[in-house]
């Protein structure tokens, strides 16, 4: 048999795994995030983030040293690790705060236009190129934003705020990741990413602290598995599948917290919710798929 009939059939199957990795991890990363919304009516946002560090951090550990060995624990930048910590720090503590208020639906939407800002951000920091093609992507997205949040409107909401600071401080976060060395991976960044949100959340943990109902205790490590699950399958769907086919699926994340939404907490998003939500996936879709293309075109001419 020929490698011409082997190799697309091995392309498909590893697309077709890296979408179900991707499609998996989402969902677990929103079944995090129903955790949260619920323990968020009893904690401080800091306190969940510290114990979901805390428990995460040997997973993660683990995870590391299983799949690279002990040297995906060295870095040569310590300080923009923590700084990265407490960046993830006080985005998540808006994202938590965003769900006391708001349908878990529509603040997975608003949060969702982190690739928006990180398109905007990386031309006004990075000096990158950004085609007209993809600034109308953008500001479509953002018209998305504006159609959920209605500012101005009878049914505006302050909370609305707390997940657009989060997708904001998620693309500056995504934007510091370009100082890190190239030699350190996506390991790497995912054990300090959780180590430096254990430090910087225990910061401020004297002045928040309530012990933890022992009723509520599994909820906490219900965050702390399905986030680092969420995390590990993501990581895994973009390491083996064509980053232009599997990031699109990051957005099925708007379906699972519909669904989740409505079995715990009966929510429905009205129609602008979803028309919302419609151009900010559409975009983010749009953007993620033209980048991956871009940056396949510019490996294939070097």
């Amino acid at each position: 048999m020929s490698s011409s009939t082997v190799l697309p059939a091995a392309r498909d199957h590893s697309a077709a795994a890296g979408i179900a990795c991707v499609v998996g991890g989402i969902f677990f990363l929103t079944l995090s995030d129903a955790n949260a919304k619920w323990l968020g009516e009893h904690y401080n946002p800091l306190q969940i983030l510290f114990l979901r560090a805390l428990i995460a951090m040997p997973f993660v550990t683990a995870l590391a040293l299983w799949l690279g060995g002990r040297r995906v624990l060295r870095t040569t930048h310590p300080g923009l690790h923590l700084t990265r910590g407490a960046i993830n720090v006080v985005s998540a503590c808006c994202f938590y705060l965003g769900l006391r208020a708001l349908p878990l639906a529509e603040a997975t939407a608003i949060a969702f236009a982190a690739p928006l800002f990180v398109t905007a951000l990386s031309v006004l920091i990075l000096k990158e190129r950004v085609d007209g093609k993809r600034w109308l992507a953008v500001l479509a997205g953002f018209a998305g934003v504006l159609i959920v949040v209605r500012p101005g409107s009878a049914t505006f909401q302050a909370a609305t705020l707390y997940p657009l600071t989060t997708a904001l401080l998620y693309a500056v976060m995504m934007i510091t990741a370009r100082g890190i060395n190239r030699g350190e991976g996506m390991l790497t960044t995912t054990f300090y990413i959780v180590l430096g949100q254990l430090v910087c959340s225990a910061v401020a943990l004297p002045w928040v602290w309530q012990t933890p109902a022992m009723e509520h205790l599994p909820y906490f490590f219900g965050i702390a598995l399905f986030s680092t699950l969420g995390l590990a399958l993501i990581t895994q769907g973009f390491r083996i599948g064509p980053a232009s086919v599997v990031a699109p699926f990051d957005y099925t994340g708007l379906i699972w917290a519909t669904i989740l939404g409505w079995i715990f907490w009966r929510e429905a998003p009205d129609a602008f919710a979803y028309l919302g939500a419609l151009f900010i996936a559409g975009s983010g879709v749009y953007i993620a798929v033209r980048e991956a293309r871009g940056k396949g075109k510019r490996r294939v001419k070097a």
